[in-house]
């Protein structure tokens, strides 16, 4: 960790409340009623626009950026490049997705920024195994001492570091630090962490384990659902051919079909630029623009492009 980065973070901790505060008991809340659904921040929240403005198209993955409210009690925590999200309940706050092993102090360092204890994050969540989105996740863990939950594919792979062998980009990259503590989840079964349901949905075929997920958030009356949907994109390495898989394939394209079919009112994706996030950023808010279906048909065509290609390289 950058030695000026970590300054900062013990900074915002111990303002907070800091792991001294965490160790002491805490009392027990009543349910939240509808009205308590917001909490809003009292940090320097940015706009949607000047995140836009700091960052460009297919940026930097550890480039810092500013932390900005995509809607209600959402926020993006993320660098440049990569996207981080934190949610905030009643009762907890979850993070979703790290970024790289540099990354993650960037989104924790952002968590203090708009209010929140960086130490006291309640849930861990992922979109897809790989290091540029989970490579920080043991850091976050050993910060936070906070679990992770995970598909059963993608567990392993948390556990251990090392590349599921149906990745298509398996051998890749170097392995990821082991994340100490990862419980398996089933997909589609929703995971209520402080009155919110975040709902998994298993979207295998940029990695085997990869999920989206699913969630309401409110503003005042006004809720919108959130999909947070995996990247999907049929990378891999050279000696790669999604044809010699069929099976992965049919469930890679039920993936896609089930992203496809959900309410989606807000879309967004761990590379900002996969779903024009900026475009939508720089007009000050991010409803509109790509819905899942269009990303969906967007990731399809490239399958089918990829198989083609394939084909006609045979």
């Amino acid at each position: 960790m950058e030695p000026a980065l970590f300054a900062e973070l013990v900074a915002l901790a111990l303002m907070a409340g800091g792991p001294q505060a965490a160790a002491q008991p805490q009392p027990t809340e009543p349910a939240p009623t509808p009205e308590q659904r917001v909490i809003d921040s009292e940090g320097p929240v940015a706009r949607a626009d000047q995140w836009a403005r700091a960052c460009k198209d297919w940026d930097d993955w550890d480039k810092p950026a500013p932390p900005f409210r995509v809607y209600g009690n959402t926020f993006y925590v993320g660098t440049c490049g990569i996207t981080v999200l934190f949610v905030v309940s009643q009762h907890g706050t979850v993070m979703i997705d790290t970024g790289t092993e540099t990354g993650v102090w960037h989104a924790l360092r952002n968590v203090g920024r708009i209010g929140h204890d960086p130490t006291r994050i309640g849930l861990l969540l992922y979109s897809h195994e790989h290091f540029d989105h989970g490579g920080g996740m043991a850091a976050a863990q050993i910060y936070t001492t906070t679990p992770l939950l995970a598909s059963p594919e993608a567990a392993e792979v948390f556990r251990t570091g090392k590349d599921d062998p149906r990745d298509p980009q398996a051998g890749m990259h170097d392995p990821m630090r082991p994340a100490p503590h990862v419980i398996p989840i089933e997909p589609g079964r929703p995971v209520t962490f402080g009155g919110i349901a975040f709902t998994p949905i298993a979207t295998p075929g940029h990695t085997p384990g990869a999920l989206s997920w699913q969630w309401e958030a409110c503003d005042k009356d006004a809720c919108k659902t959130i999909v947070y949907a995996d990247s999907l994109s049929p990378v891999s390495r050279d000696d790669y051919r999604f044809t010699d898989h069929p099976d992965y394939v049919a469930a890679y394209r039920a993936g896609i079909a089930r992203l496809r079919a959900l309410k989606c009112d807000i879309l967004l994706t761990p590379h900002p630029s996969a779903s024009d996030m900026l475009t939508r950023a720089r007009t000050g808010a991010m409803e509109g623009g790509m819905t899942c279906a269009a990303y969906a048909d967007a990731r399809t065509t490239a399958l089918d492009e990829r198989l083609a290609k394939e084909a006609a390289a045979k």
